[in-house]
This record gives C-alpha cells, sequence and structure tokens, in this order.
C-alpha cells in the first residue's frame, strides 16, 4: 500500500508526554481504502432515528459507507434496513429520498417487493422456475446488522460483529442523558443539513470534541452571547474530557448558552423559566435530582466510534460524515428534539441550533474553515519537520474539557484497526 513495512501513523510516548498522528494519515489514499476495510465495513453506523420512519410505510433513502440502503418500517410496524438494489439487475427500487409507501418498485423490469422486502410481483413470472419465489431469491436484501437503541438506529456490514450494546460500552451512559430527556421519547426534527467539507473526515472527528479551539475559532459567537444572551449568567466554559473505550469519548462542561431542556438564561424571560422550572421538576421527578442536573445543565460532545458525533449543547445534533477521497468528506446532520415538547421551547431550540450549528451559523462555517486550512497545510507533510500533527496536551494530567484525552481515544483505536492493514 501507499505506507511502507517501517512507517509508523500514530506515536503514543508516555514516559515524553508526546502524543503523536503522522499527517499522512490525512492526506493517503491508500489508507482511505483501509478505513473503508477495517473501520467503516466493521463498526456500527448510525443509520437514522425510528421516528424518522414512525408510521407504517414510512421510509428514508441513506447513504452509509458508500452503501445506498433504505430505511422503513414495514406493515408490521418493524423497522428495517435494505440495501436499495434490485436482485434482479441491481437498479435502485427506492429512488425519493423520503415518503410512505406499501411497495418497492423497479423501474427496469417491473419487480414490486413489499415493504419488509419480499418480492411480490414478479412479470414473467411463467417463465421461472416453479419455486422462484418460495426459495426468497428475489427477495430485497437486508443489512448483515441491524440493531435499535432506545430509537437510535444502527448498521453493521460484519455479520460476525458483536452486539450493538457491547460495541457502545461505556457510551451508553452519555448516550442516555440524551435519551432520558424525555419519557415520552425523542424525535428528529423535520430536515437534514447536508454538506461538503474539502478536509479529511478525521479532522471533523477531531474539532467535534475539541474544547481547545473554542475560545479563539468561536470568539466571535462567544462575545455575541456576552452581550446578549448571556448577560446575567456568566458562566464558565469548564468540565473534563473522557476516554470511553473503544475509541468512544466524550468532553462534559459547563457553558453561557441556554438550553430548552431546562437550563434557563435571562434574554428566555419569564416565560422561559416557568417552562424551564417545569421540565426541571419533570426530570427530577423521573430521575432523581443530581441526575436531572446534570441532564439541564451539563453540554456533552459525544463521540461514538467511528463517525457518530452527539451534541449535546444549545441544541441536540446527531452528526455523521464519510470520506470520498482523503481531501473531501459529505456530512450529514440533524436536530434531534423530545417528542412532545412545547412550542415555546422548539422554537428556542431551533433558534440554538441554527444559530451556531447551521449552514449560516457562527460554528459551521468557522470550522469549516478551520478543517479546510488544516488540509492545505498538510501539503507540506512530507517536508522535514512538518510531517507530525501534535495531540500531547493534557497528557499525564487530569483531563479537562479543553485537553486532547478524547482525540487520543479515538487515535487508539482507529490505529488499532487501521495500522497493520496499512503496513501489509
Amino acid at each position: 500500500m501507499g505506507a511502507s513495512n517501517n512507517d509508523v501513523l500514530v506515536s503514543n510516548d508516555e514516559k515524553q508526554g508526546l502524543f503523536r498522528v503522522a499527517r499522512k494519515a490525512f492526506t493517503d489514499s491508500e489508507i482511505i481504502k483501509a478505513e473503508y476495510e477495517e473501520v467503516f465495513n466493521k463498526c456500527w453506523l448510525y443509520v437514522g432515528h425510528e421516528s424518522e420512519v414512525a408510521k407504517k410505510g414510512d421510509f428514508v433513502r441513506r447513504i452509509v459507507a458508500k452503501r445506498n440502503l433504505i430505511f422503513n418500517r414495514d406493515s408490521t410496524g418493524k423497522v428495517n434496513a435494505f440495501f436499495n438494489t434490485c436482485p434482479h439487475r441491481g437498479a435502485e427500487v427506492c429512488r425519493e429520498a423520503k415518503g410512505n409507501s406499501k411497495h418497492f418498485t423497479c423501474m427496469y423490469h417491473g419487480w414490486i417487493f413489499s415493504a419488509d422486502g419480499e418480492l411480490k410481483n414478479l412479470p414473467g413470472s411463467e417463465r421461472y422456475s416453479a419455486d422462484f419465489k418460495e426459495q426468497k431469491r428475489g427477495n430485497l436484501v437486508p443489512v448483515p446488522r441491524f440493531e435499535n437503541y432506545r430509537g437510535v438506529c444502527f448498521v453493521n456490514f460484519d455479520p460476525n460483529a458483536c452486539s450493538l450494546i457491547d460495541y457502545l460500552g461505556n457510551a451508553r451512559e452519555y448516550l442516555d442523558l440524551v435519551l432520558d430527556q424525555s419519557s415520552d421519547g425523542m424525535t428528529i426534527v423535520s430536515g437534514q443539513q447536508d454538506y461538503a467539507i474539502r478536509a479529511n473526515w478525521k479532522l471533523l472527528v477531531e474539532n467535534s470534541n475539541d474544547g481547545y479551539h473554542a475560545a479563539m475559532t468561536h470568539a466571535t459567537y462567544l462575545d455575541y452571547l456576552a452581550n446578549t444572551h448571556a448577560k446575567g449568567n456568566e458562566v464558565a466554559l469548564k468540565g473534563v474530557g473522557r476516554e470511553l473505550g473503544g475509541g468512544h469519548a466524550v468532553v462534559e462542561y459547563t457553558a453561557p448558552w441556554g438550553r430548552p431542556i431546562a437550563n434557563w438564561i435571562p434574554v428566555w424571560g419569564e416565560e422561559g423559566k416557568v417552562e424551564m422550572d417545569r421540565i426541571h421538576a419533570r426530570l427530577e421527578q423521573e430521575h432523581g435530582k443530581a441526575k436531572a442536573d446534570r441532564i439541564c445543565f451539563k453540554n456533552r460532545n459525544l463521540l461514538i466510534f467511528p463517525n457518530l458525533v452527539i451534541n449535546d449543547i444549545m441544541a441536540v445534533t446527531f452528526r455523521t460524515f464519510y470520506p470520498l477521497a482523503p481531501n473531501y468528506m459529505n456530512v450529514s446532520g440533524w436536530a434531534l428534539a423530545p417528542t412532545n415538547e412545547t412550542e415555546w421551547a422548539r422554537k428556542y431550540r431551533l433558534n440554538n441550533f441554527l444559530e451556531f450549528l447551521g449552514p449560516g451559523g457562527f460554528a459551521t462555517p468557522d470550522d469549516v474553515e478551520a478543517l479546510e486550512s488544516c488540509q492545505a497545510g498538510y501539503a507540506n507533510s512530507l517536508e522535514s519537520g512538518a510531517e507530525w500533527n501534535d495531540i500531547s496536551k493534557g497528557m499525564g494530567m487530569d483531563a479537562m474539557y479543553d485537553d486532547e484525552i478524547q482525540m487520543r481515544s479515538f487515535w487508539k483505536e482507529w490505529n488499532r484497526r487501521v495500522q497493520d492493514v496499512v503496513a501489509k
């Protein structure tokens, strides 16, 4: 492959307190191949939330690790994931982004499939063997593994993979802090944010739970908060970073912005305070004061390895991203909210989401510019002294939210999976 047997991609010297990543990990096209082989083809990957297919017959077409999938709910209420390809000659059987249908029809030769993937109509069936349909050779092919954790649905293309519960491991605690925000369940707010970044996908992994860059990259947003939303709510950015095992990681911290899950700020007025107090009282009754306070007043940026980022901050967002080239990724994002949230809380949740994370928000354009600038700088990665990224901040110390333990967690698992394949 592109790297020689002697190449080291991740260097971890705990005695010296030095953790480095070779910049060719962001530029080598052969490494992308290894990542698909050992990471995306073998890890549990987010495909959608069951609220997106709430009714029988609902479907969403989704691209996951280059696979074209149908994510749907069939006539029995079961949620499924099928490969979006006709068993006959390969054409897509679902060509709409989303909708509701009892059947999927191949436009090429007219094969028709029920929502549970069964072949229902076979034009010219008299010219096939008598048991063709009974042998299920013409049915849609389900993904090898599909599992649902409290409405959050994942696929795995490795039939021998461990269970989703085992895979999530310690990340479940932090995922539950999001899902426990509503006893009625959570829902994806209608709409999907899609964009591309001219940078390596792993840069967005790092960026998504990097507290270190906030004061510099997002200074405009923090100044805006200080002069508007945060007046009378001077809460510092302060917290911890945690390595959760399996490449999963989290930062958990306080921040000056409001959270529509009961972290009131003065700019929301008395109506907002009444609503926030009501929500907090409900959560305290359901979970106890300590957990209710944690749900309401702490922010979380959670990475579920390799590429599901859950930002439980001024709003809740799920985000995934996949590489098409070493310097190009496609990103998709969704807003998550309590199912029966009041109109007032939903309004401020969406305002928060768009204000910070939206395509014209304070954060996303700044982050995209920063990541693309890093990628441009990697043109120098073959030069002596410019070969490595340093990810050593906080090594050997109690991890703070703006240290880099959460990134080191990702890189150690990534290296465990990829290094030997790259070296072959």
